[in-house]
Protein backbone atom coordinates (compact mmCIF):
# COMPACT_ATOMS: atom_id res chain seq x y z
CA UNK A 1 0.00 0.00 0.00
CA UNK A 2 2.92 2.13 0.89
CA UNK A 3 4.46 1.86 -2.54
CA UNK A 4 0.90 2.08 -4.32
CA UNK A 5 0.53 5.46 -2.48
CA UNK A 6 3.77 6.73 -3.28
CA UNK A 7 4.06 5.94 -6.96
CA UNK A 8 0.19 6.74 -7.35
CA UNK A 9 1.11 10.48 -5.98
CA UNK A 10 4.53 10.65 -7.53
CA UNK A 11 2.49 9.83 -11.26
CA UNK A 12 0.19 12.70 -10.51
CA UNK A 13 2.53 15.00 -10.30
CA UNK A 14 4.43 13.88 -12.80
CA UNK A 15 1.53 14.09 -15.09
CA UNK A 16 0.45 17.51 -13.42
CA UNK A 17 3.97 18.98 -13.67
CA UNK A 18 4.00 17.53 -17.49
CA UNK A 19 0.92 19.55 -18.23
CA UNK A 20 1.71 22.50 -17.07
CA UNK A 21 4.95 22.39 -18.73
CA UNK A 22 3.37 21.56 -22.04
CA UNK A 23 1.03 25.06 -21.60
CA UNK A 24 4.14 27.16 -20.41
CA UNK A 25 6.08 25.69 -23.87
CA UNK A 26 3.01 26.56 -26.21
CA UNK A 27 2.63 29.69 -25.04
CA UNK A 28 6.38 30.87 -25.10
CA UNK A 29 6.36 29.01 -28.46
CA UNK A 30 3.45 30.97 -29.81
CA UNK A 31 4.53 34.18 -28.02
CA UNK A 32 8.04 34.42 -29.53
CA UNK A 33 6.39 33.44 -33.13
CA UNK A 34 3.99 35.94 -32.97
CA UNK A 35 6.68 38.46 -31.53
CA UNK A 36 8.78 37.20 -35.46
CA UNK A 37 5.51 37.58 -37.28
CA UNK A 38 4.65 41.00 -36.08
CA UNK A 39 8.26 42.10 -36.92
CA UNK A 40 7.53 41.17 -40.53
CA UNK A 41 4.02 42.24 -40.84
CA UNK A 42 5.63 45.80 -40.06
CA UNK A 43 8.87 45.39 -42.34
CA UNK A 44 8.03 47.45 -45.80
CA UNK A 45 10.48 48.51 -48.47
CA UNK A 46 9.72 51.58 -49.77
CA UNK A 47 9.27 52.48 -53.47
CA UNK A 48 12.67 53.83 -54.09
CA UNK A 49 14.21 50.90 -53.58
CA UNK A 50 13.04 49.92 -56.91
CA UNK A 51 14.70 50.70 -60.27
CA UNK A 52 12.52 52.35 -62.77
CA UNK A 53 12.77 51.12 -66.71
CA UNK A 54 10.57 52.93 -69.19
CA UNK A 55 9.55 49.74 -70.79
CA UNK A 56 8.72 47.62 -67.72
CA UNK A 57 7.95 49.83 -64.97
CA UNK A 58 9.74 48.95 -61.43
CA UNK A 59 12.34 46.09 -61.25
CA UNK A 60 13.72 44.73 -58.07
CA UNK A 61 17.55 46.49 -57.27
CA UNK A 62 20.78 44.87 -58.35
CA UNK A 63 21.76 42.81 -55.29
CA UNK A 64 24.77 45.78 -55.34
CA UNK A 65 21.98 48.80 -54.88
CA UNK A 66 23.43 50.62 -52.19
CA UNK A 67 19.97 52.40 -51.66
CA UNK A 68 18.43 49.31 -49.99
CA UNK A 69 19.12 49.24 -46.06
CA UNK A 70 17.81 46.27 -43.69
CA UNK A 71 17.61 46.11 -40.20
CA UNK A 72 19.89 43.12 -38.57
CA UNK A 73 18.92 39.42 -39.30
CA UNK A 74 16.32 40.45 -42.03
CA UNK A 75 16.98 39.08 -45.50
CA UNK A 76 14.75 39.86 -48.55
CA UNK A 77 14.33 38.42 -51.43
CA UNK A 78 12.67 39.94 -54.78
CA UNK A 79 10.67 38.26 -57.66
CA UNK A 80 10.02 40.36 -60.37
CA UNK A 81 7.09 41.00 -62.16
CA UNK A 82 7.28 37.29 -64.16
CA UNK A 83 7.25 36.01 -60.80
CA UNK A 84 10.75 34.58 -60.80
CA UNK A 85 12.94 35.06 -57.90
CA UNK A 86 15.64 38.01 -59.20
CA UNK A 87 18.40 39.30 -56.05
CA UNK A 88 18.38 38.65 -52.05
CA UNK A 89 19.40 41.19 -49.84
CA UNK A 90 20.71 40.64 -46.54
CA UNK A 91 23.97 39.99 -43.79
CA UNK A 92 25.09 37.30 -42.12
CA UNK A 93 27.06 34.13 -42.57
CA UNK A 94 23.78 31.27 -41.42
CA UNK A 95 22.77 30.37 -44.80
CA UNK A 96 19.43 31.76 -45.94
CA UNK A 97 15.89 30.10 -46.23
CA UNK A 98 15.08 27.51 -49.00
CA UNK A 99 12.70 29.83 -51.00
CA UNK A 100 10.92 28.32 -54.26
CA UNK A 101 11.72 30.39 -57.55
CA UNK A 102 8.62 31.05 -58.46
CA UNK A 103 6.48 33.46 -55.92
CA UNK A 104 3.52 32.01 -57.02
CA UNK A 105 4.01 29.09 -54.18
CA UNK A 106 4.11 31.59 -51.72
CA UNK A 107 1.19 32.90 -49.40
CA UNK A 108 0.46 35.86 -47.81
CA UNK A 109 0.01 34.89 -44.32
CA UNK A 110 3.91 34.02 -42.27
CA UNK A 111 5.32 30.75 -42.72
CA UNK A 112 8.29 28.67 -41.86
CA UNK A 113 10.70 27.29 -44.14
CA UNK A 114 14.62 25.45 -43.51
CA UNK A 115 17.19 27.09 -44.24
CA UNK A 116 19.37 26.43 -47.32
CA UNK A 117 21.59 23.90 -45.51
CA UNK A 118 21.94 22.68 -41.88
CA UNK A 119 19.13 22.83 -39.61
CA UNK A 120 18.26 26.28 -39.16
CA UNK A 121 14.60 27.51 -39.83
CA UNK A 122 13.43 31.04 -41.23
CA UNK A 123 10.34 32.64 -40.84
CA UNK A 124 8.92 33.99 -44.23
CA UNK A 125 6.39 36.51 -45.37
CA UNK A 126 5.25 37.43 -48.86
CA UNK A 127 4.72 41.61 -49.61
CA UNK A 128 3.72 43.35 -52.33
CA UNK A 129 6.01 45.92 -54.71
CA UNK A 130 5.83 48.44 -57.25
CA UNK A 131 4.10 47.44 -60.62
CA UNK A 132 3.74 43.26 -60.64
CA UNK A 133 6.92 43.00 -58.35
CA UNK A 134 6.72 41.23 -54.85
CA UNK A 135 9.28 40.40 -52.53
CA UNK A 136 9.85 37.99 -49.26
CA UNK A 137 10.99 39.14 -45.79
CA UNK A 138 12.44 36.68 -44.12
CA UNK A 139 14.12 36.08 -40.41
CA UNK A 140 15.92 33.60 -38.58
CA UNK A 141 14.12 31.43 -35.82
CA UNK A 142 17.26 30.78 -34.18
CA UNK A 143 16.60 33.04 -31.20
CA UNK A 144 13.07 31.22 -31.22
CA UNK A 145 14.62 27.32 -31.02
CA UNK A 146 17.42 28.48 -29.13
CA UNK A 147 15.07 30.08 -26.48
CA UNK A 148 12.33 26.96 -26.78
CA UNK A 149 15.34 24.52 -26.65
CA UNK A 150 16.82 25.95 -23.56
CA UNK A 151 13.28 25.86 -21.98
CA UNK A 152 12.90 22.48 -22.54
CA UNK A 153 15.96 21.15 -21.30
CA UNK A 154 14.74 23.32 -18.22
CA UNK A 155 11.56 21.84 -17.83
CA UNK A 156 13.72 18.17 -17.89
CA UNK A 157 15.55 19.18 -15.32
CA UNK A 158 12.68 20.29 -13.10
CA UNK A 159 10.73 17.33 -14.01
CA UNK A 160 13.51 15.13 -12.99
CA UNK A 161 14.23 17.30 -9.67
CA UNK A 162 10.14 17.21 -8.98
CA UNK A 163 9.57 13.80 -9.40
CA UNK A 164 12.85 12.93 -7.26
CA UNK A 165 11.86 15.18 -4.56
CA UNK A 166 8.41 13.92 -4.62
CA UNK A 167 9.23 10.72 -4.16
CA UNK A 168 11.50 11.29 -1.42
CA UNK A 169 8.60 13.22 0.26
CA UNK A 170 6.14 11.05 -0.11
CA UNK A 171 7.72 8.47 0.86
CA UNK A 172 8.38 10.40 4.40
CA UNK A 173 4.48 11.73 4.60
CA UNK A 174 3.40 8.52 3.93
CA UNK A 175 5.51 6.51 6.44
CA UNK A 176 4.37 9.07 8.65
CA UNK A 177 0.84 8.80 7.60
CA UNK A 178 0.73 5.16 8.32
CA UNK A 179 2.37 4.84 11.31
CA UNK A 180 -1.18 4.02 12.92
CA UNK A 181 -1.02 1.08 10.56
CA UNK A 182 2.15 -0.01 11.78
CA UNK A 183 1.01 0.20 15.38
CA UNK A 184 -2.15 -1.65 14.87
CA UNK A 185 0.14 -4.61 12.17
CA UNK A 186 2.53 -5.08 15.85
CA UNK A 187 -0.21 -5.37 18.01
CA UNK A 188 -1.76 -7.75 15.99
CA UNK A 189 1.08 -10.06 15.74
CA UNK A 190 1.53 -10.16 19.39
CA UNK A 191 -2.23 -11.04 19.65
CA UNK A 192 -1.54 -13.64 17.42
CA UNK A 193 0.56 -15.17 20.16
CA UNK A 194 -2.57 -15.96 22.37
CA UNK A 195 -1.63 -12.09 24.21
CA UNK A 196 -5.47 -11.46 23.65
CA UNK A 197 -5.78 -8.97 26.23
CA UNK A 198 -4.06 -6.38 23.52
CA UNK A 199 -6.01 -3.47 22.47
CA UNK A 200 -5.13 -1.57 18.93
CA UNK A 201 -3.82 1.89 20.25
CA UNK A 202 -4.90 4.56 17.96
CA UNK A 203 -9.08 4.83 18.15
CA UNK A 204 -9.59 8.51 17.33
CA UNK A 205 -12.92 8.55 15.84
CA UNK A 206 -11.85 11.33 13.84
CA UNK A 207 -9.84 9.58 11.75
CA UNK A 208 -10.66 6.24 9.12
CA UNK A 209 -7.43 4.28 11.10
CA UNK A 210 -8.98 5.52 13.99
CA UNK A 211 -12.51 4.45 13.69
CA UNK A 212 -10.78 0.95 12.08
CA UNK A 213 -9.34 0.61 15.43
CA UNK A 214 -12.78 0.80 17.18
CA UNK A 215 -14.63 -1.66 14.96
CA UNK A 216 -11.42 -4.28 15.87
CA UNK A 217 -11.43 -3.31 19.35
CA UNK A 218 -14.80 -4.46 19.49
CA UNK A 219 -14.34 -7.70 17.86
CA UNK A 220 -11.33 -8.44 19.41
CA UNK A 221 -13.71 -8.15 22.66
CA UNK A 222 -16.62 -9.66 21.58
CA UNK A 223 -13.59 -12.64 20.53
CA UNK A 224 -12.26 -12.67 23.94
CA UNK A 225 -15.54 -12.77 25.31
CA UNK A 226 -16.34 -15.61 22.75
CA UNK A 227 -13.38 -18.13 23.45
CA UNK A 228 -14.04 -17.28 27.53
CA UNK A 229 -17.50 -18.12 27.17
CA UNK A 230 -16.62 -21.14 25.23
CA UNK A 231 -13.57 -22.18 27.76
CA UNK A 232 -16.09 -21.84 30.93
CA UNK A 233 -19.00 -23.88 28.98
CA UNK A 234 -16.05 -26.55 28.18
CA UNK A 235 -15.10 -26.40 31.93
CA UNK A 236 -18.93 -26.66 32.51
CA UNK A 237 -19.49 -29.56 30.37
CA UNK A 238 -16.79 -31.43 32.47
CA UNK A 239 -18.01 -30.73 35.51
CA UNK A 240 -21.61 -31.63 34.65
CA UNK A 241 -20.08 -34.89 33.10
CA UNK A 242 -17.84 -35.21 36.14
CA UNK A 243 -21.21 -34.36 39.05
CA UNK A 244 -23.33 -36.80 37.37
CA UNK A 245 -21.16 -39.51 37.44
CA UNK A 246 -20.37 -39.23 41.00
CA UNK A 247 -24.47 -39.08 41.13
CA UNK A 248 -24.56 -42.43 39.87
CA UNK A 249 -22.31 -43.90 41.10
CA UNK A 250 -23.35 -44.27 44.36
CA UNK A 251 -26.40 -45.64 43.64
CA UNK A 252 -24.91 -48.08 41.47
CA UNK A 253 -22.71 -49.12 43.64
CA UNK A 254 -25.06 -49.77 46.46
CA UNK A 255 -27.37 -51.57 43.82
CA UNK A 256 -24.42 -53.56 41.98
CA UNK A 257 -23.08 -54.74 46.10
CA UNK A 258 -26.46 -55.57 47.26
CA UNK A 259 -27.18 -57.67 44.28
CA UNK A 260 -23.47 -59.71 44.91
CA UNK A 261 -24.05 -60.11 48.44
CA UNK A 262 -27.78 -61.88 47.13
CA UNK A 263 -26.21 -64.07 44.98
CA UNK A 264 -23.12 -64.95 47.26
CA UNK A 265 -25.60 -65.85 50.19
CA UNK A 266 -28.65 -67.31 48.64
CA UNK A 267 -29.34 -68.27 52.57
CA UNK A 268 -29.68 -65.05 54.07
CA UNK A 269 -32.75 -64.55 56.67
CA UNK A 270 -35.71 -63.03 54.87
CA UNK A 271 -35.83 -60.02 57.21
CA UNK A 272 -32.15 -59.38 55.70
CA UNK A 273 -33.48 -60.25 52.18
CA UNK A 274 -36.27 -57.40 52.43
CA UNK A 275 -33.80 -54.65 53.19
CA UNK A 276 -31.62 -55.20 50.97
CA UNK A 277 -34.40 -55.40 48.54
CA UNK A 278 -35.61 -51.90 49.92
CA UNK A 279 -32.38 -50.35 49.72
CA UNK A 280 -31.71 -51.65 45.92
CA UNK A 281 -35.62 -50.24 45.21
CA UNK A 282 -34.67 -46.66 46.51
CA UNK A 283 -31.48 -46.60 44.74
CA UNK A 284 -32.91 -47.81 41.45
CA UNK A 285 -35.51 -45.04 42.47
CA UNK A 286 -33.15 -42.06 43.35
CA UNK A 287 -31.19 -43.07 39.95
CA UNK A 288 -34.45 -42.82 38.00
CA UNK A 289 -35.33 -39.61 39.21
CA UNK A 290 -31.76 -38.40 38.36
CA UNK A 291 -31.85 -39.81 34.65
CA UNK A 292 -35.01 -38.06 34.61
CA UNK A 293 -33.74 -34.63 35.38
CA UNK A 294 -30.45 -35.49 33.01
CA UNK A 295 -32.84 -36.22 30.41
CA UNK A 296 -35.04 -32.65 31.14
CA UNK A 297 -32.21 -30.66 31.10
CA UNK A 298 -31.35 -32.02 27.83
CA UNK A 299 -34.89 -32.03 26.58
CA UNK A 300 -34.70 -28.05 27.96
CA UNK A 301 -31.62 -27.53 26.57
CA UNK A 302 -33.12 -28.22 23.04
CA UNK A 303 -35.31 -24.40 23.13
CA UNK A 304 -38.57 -27.51 23.53
CA UNK A 305 -41.88 -26.16 22.95
CA UNK A 306 -43.99 -24.36 25.44
CA UNK A 307 -47.69 -24.60 25.54
CA UNK A 308 -49.01 -20.85 25.30
CA UNK A 309 -52.11 -20.62 27.60
CA UNK A 310 -53.18 -18.06 30.22
CA UNK A 311 -51.87 -19.12 33.70
CA UNK A 312 -52.77 -17.23 36.97
CA UNK A 313 -49.71 -17.14 39.06
CA UNK A 314 -51.71 -16.77 42.34
CA UNK A 315 -54.10 -20.35 41.53
CA UNK A 316 -50.89 -21.92 40.89
CA UNK A 317 -49.44 -20.43 44.20
CA UNK A 318 -52.40 -22.01 45.82
CA UNK A 319 -52.29 -25.07 44.92
CA UNK A 320 -48.59 -25.61 45.31
CA UNK A 321 -49.06 -24.33 49.06
CA UNK A 322 -52.23 -26.16 49.53
CA UNK A 323 -50.19 -29.35 48.40
CA UNK A 324 -47.26 -28.52 51.03
CA UNK A 325 -49.12 -27.90 53.42
CA UNK A 326 -51.07 -31.09 53.07
CA UNK A 327 -48.08 -32.74 53.51
CA UNK A 328 -48.08 -32.54 57.14
CA UNK A 329 -44.79 -29.96 57.91
CA UNK A 330 -43.21 -28.37 60.43
CA UNK A 331 -43.21 -25.27 58.46
CA UNK A 332 -45.90 -22.60 58.14
CA UNK A 333 -46.27 -21.75 54.88
CA UNK A 334 -48.41 -19.11 53.92
CA UNK A 335 -49.98 -17.15 50.68
CA UNK A 336 -49.74 -13.65 50.45
CA UNK A 337 -50.11 -10.26 48.24
CA UNK A 338 -46.44 -9.49 47.04
CA UNK A 339 -45.11 -6.87 49.33
CA UNK A 340 -44.01 -6.66 52.80
CA UNK A 341 -45.54 -8.48 55.55
CA UNK A 342 -46.12 -5.10 57.36
CA UNK A 343 -48.33 -3.02 55.15
CA UNK A 344 -49.74 -6.21 52.60
CA UNK A 345 -53.10 -8.37 53.89
CA UNK A 346 -54.62 -11.67 52.74
CA UNK A 347 -57.12 -9.80 51.23
CA UNK A 348 -55.19 -7.89 48.62
CA UNK A 349 -54.21 -10.83 46.93
CA UNK A 350 -54.68 -10.25 43.32
CA UNK A 351 -54.59 -12.05 39.76
CA UNK A 352 -51.15 -12.46 38.14
CA UNK A 353 -51.70 -13.91 34.75
CA UNK A 354 -49.03 -14.99 32.18
CA UNK A 355 -48.81 -16.93 29.15
CA UNK A 356 -47.19 -20.13 29.33
CA UNK A 357 -47.61 -23.90 29.92
CA UNK A 358 -49.27 -24.41 33.53
CA UNK A 359 -47.58 -27.66 34.54
CA UNK A 360 -43.77 -26.23 33.52
CA UNK A 361 -45.06 -23.20 35.62
CA UNK A 362 -46.30 -25.40 38.47
CA UNK A 363 -42.74 -27.36 38.43
CA UNK A 364 -41.09 -24.18 38.96
CA UNK A 365 -43.23 -23.23 42.29
CA UNK A 366 -43.26 -26.48 44.07
CA UNK A 367 -39.41 -27.19 42.97
CA UNK A 368 -38.73 -23.14 45.18
CA UNK A 369 -41.31 -24.43 48.37
CA UNK A 370 -39.52 -28.07 48.36
CA UNK A 371 -36.23 -26.17 48.78
CA UNK A 372 -37.34 -23.23 51.32
CA UNK A 373 -38.72 -26.77 53.45
CA UNK A 374 -35.54 -28.73 52.65
CA UNK A 375 -32.98 -26.11 53.80
CA UNK A 376 -34.25 -24.21 56.78
CA UNK A 377 -35.16 -25.60 59.95
CA UNK A 378 -37.84 -26.67 61.55
CA UNK A 379 -40.61 -23.51 62.75
CA UNK A 380 -39.08 -21.37 59.44
CA UNK A 381 -41.93 -19.21 58.23
CA UNK A 382 -42.22 -19.16 54.33
CA UNK A 383 -44.13 -16.66 52.75
CA UNK A 384 -45.54 -17.37 48.81
CA UNK A 385 -46.35 -13.92 47.44
CA UNK A 386 -47.49 -13.16 43.92
CA UNK A 387 -48.37 -10.04 42.50
CA UNK A 388 -47.83 -7.82 39.15
CA UNK A 389 -45.84 -4.88 39.16
CA UNK A 390 -43.01 -3.26 36.62
CA UNK A 391 -39.80 -4.57 36.15
CA UNK A 392 -37.19 -2.56 37.94
CA UNK A 393 -33.98 -2.58 40.79
CA UNK A 394 -36.73 -2.65 43.73
CA UNK A 395 -39.43 -4.79 42.15
CA UNK A 396 -37.38 -7.62 40.30
CA UNK A 397 -36.41 -8.49 36.84
CA UNK A 398 -33.51 -6.30 36.49
CA UNK A 399 -30.23 -6.90 37.49
CA UNK A 400 -29.07 -4.86 40.99
CA UNK A 401 -26.60 -5.56 43.63
CA UNK A 402 -26.61 -8.80 45.66
CA UNK A 403 -29.25 -10.18 43.21
CA UNK A 404 -28.16 -13.18 41.49
CA UNK A 405 -29.59 -15.11 38.20
CA UNK A 406 -28.18 -16.42 35.57
CA UNK A 407 -30.83 -15.10 32.82
CA UNK A 408 -30.62 -11.91 30.98
CA UNK A 409 -32.55 -9.10 32.74
CA UNK A 410 -35.77 -8.02 31.29
CA UNK A 411 -36.55 -4.79 30.08
CA UNK A 412 -36.89 -1.55 32.36
CA UNK A 413 -40.07 -0.83 33.05
CA UNK A 414 -41.81 -3.81 31.00
CA UNK A 415 -45.28 -5.66 32.96
CA UNK A 416 -44.02 -8.65 35.09
CA UNK A 417 -46.11 -11.09 37.14
CA UNK A 418 -43.74 -11.89 40.31
CA UNK A 419 -44.12 -15.23 42.28
CA UNK A 420 -41.34 -14.71 45.59
CA UNK A 421 -40.61 -17.83 47.83
CA UNK A 422 -39.66 -16.00 51.04
CA UNK A 423 -38.22 -17.82 53.99
CA UNK A 424 -36.88 -16.40 57.30
CA UNK A 425 -33.80 -18.57 57.62
CA UNK A 426 -30.52 -18.63 57.78
CA UNK A 427 -30.08 -17.50 54.49
CA UNK A 428 -27.11 -18.36 51.56
CA UNK A 429 -23.46 -17.27 51.58
CA UNK A 430 -22.76 -14.95 49.20
CA UNK A 431 -20.54 -17.13 47.50
CA UNK A 432 -23.32 -20.01 47.39
CA UNK A 433 -25.44 -17.62 45.76
CA UNK A 434 -23.21 -16.83 43.22
CA UNK A 435 -23.15 -20.55 41.77
CA UNK A 436 -27.11 -21.84 43.26
CA UNK A 437 -28.20 -21.99 39.49
CA UNK A 438 -25.61 -24.17 38.55
CA UNK A 439 -25.99 -27.85 37.84
CA UNK A 440 -25.25 -29.82 40.64
CA UNK A 441 -24.37 -27.82 43.05
CA UNK A 442 -25.55 -27.84 46.42
CA UNK A 443 -25.01 -24.95 49.42
CA UNK A 444 -24.72 -28.41 51.76
CA UNK A 445 -22.99 -30.84 50.04
CA UNK A 446 -22.89 -33.37 53.00
CA UNK A 447 -26.42 -34.09 53.28
CA UNK A 448 -27.38 -33.42 49.62
CA UNK A 449 -27.92 -37.19 48.92
CA UNK A 450 -30.07 -37.42 51.97
CA UNK A 451 -32.27 -34.45 51.65
CA UNK A 452 -31.09 -32.08 48.81
CA UNK A 453 -31.64 -34.22 46.13
CA UNK A 454 -29.13 -34.10 43.14
CA UNK A 455 -28.58 -30.32 42.76
CA UNK A 456 -30.81 -30.03 39.30
CA UNK A 457 -34.06 -28.71 40.76
CA UNK A 458 -32.82 -24.42 40.29
CA UNK A 459 -30.91 -25.29 37.10
CA UNK A 460 -34.44 -27.25 35.46
CA UNK A 461 -36.56 -24.36 37.16
CA UNK A 462 -34.24 -21.41 35.83
CA UNK A 463 -34.13 -23.02 32.57
CA UNK A 464 -38.22 -22.72 32.38
CA UNK A 465 -38.54 -19.69 33.26
CA UNK A 466 -35.94 -18.57 30.68
CA UNK A 467 -37.71 -20.70 28.08
CA UNK A 468 -41.23 -18.54 29.03
CA UNK A 469 -39.08 -15.40 28.73
CA UNK A 470 -39.06 -14.05 32.12
CA UNK A 471 -35.86 -15.58 34.73
CA UNK A 472 -35.53 -16.78 38.45
CA UNK A 473 -33.64 -14.74 40.90
CA UNK A 474 -32.13 -15.10 43.85
CA UNK A 475 -31.72 -12.35 46.86
CA UNK A 476 -30.34 -13.43 50.28
CA UNK A 477 -28.72 -12.23 53.38
CA UNK A 478 -27.28 -14.43 56.25
CA UNK A 479 -29.20 -14.91 58.75
CA UNK A 480 -32.12 -12.98 57.93
CA UNK A 481 -33.59 -15.09 55.15
CA UNK A 482 -33.69 -15.89 50.97
CA UNK A 483 -36.30 -14.62 48.44
CA UNK A 484 -36.49 -16.52 45.49
CA UNK A 485 -38.25 -14.81 42.82
CA UNK A 486 -39.93 -16.15 39.57
CA UNK A 487 -40.60 -13.03 37.40
CA UNK A 488 -42.10 -13.42 34.13
CA UNK A 489 -44.32 -11.58 31.30
CA UNK A 490 -47.43 -10.27 32.11
CA UNK A 491 -49.95 -11.84 29.58
CA UNK A 492 -51.33 -10.11 26.60
CA UNK A 493 -54.52 -9.70 25.85
CA UNK A 494 -56.00 -12.32 23.24
CA UNK A 495 -57.29 -11.62 20.57
CA UNK A 496 -60.90 -12.08 20.46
Amino acid sequence: MRSRLVWGAALLATVAVLAAQLIGFLVLRSWLLNRVDQQLDDFFLPEQAFSRTADHGPVPPPPDAGAVRLPSDFRVTFYDAAGRKHSTFGTGAAPGPSLPESAGRLGRQPTTVAAVSGDGRWRVQKKSGPGRTSYVATLPLDTVDGTISKLLWLNGIVLAATVTGLVVLSRWVVRIGLLPLTRMERTAQDITVNDLGLRLPDTDSRTEIGRLGTVLNTMLDRLEQALREREFSEARLRRFVADAGHELRTPLTTIQGFAELALRHAERPAAARREADRLIAQNAERMSLLVDDLLLLAKLDQEPAYRAERVDLLAVAADAVSAAAAQGGRHRIRLRPLGTAADADEGDLELAETTGDPHRLRQIVANLISNAVTHTPPGTAIDVRVGTTTAGAATGGTDRPGRNSPAPPLPQGSAICVLEVADDGPGIPPEAAERVFERFYRVDPSRSRDHGGSGLGLAIASAIAQGHGGRLELETTPGEGSVFRLVLPAAVAFPS
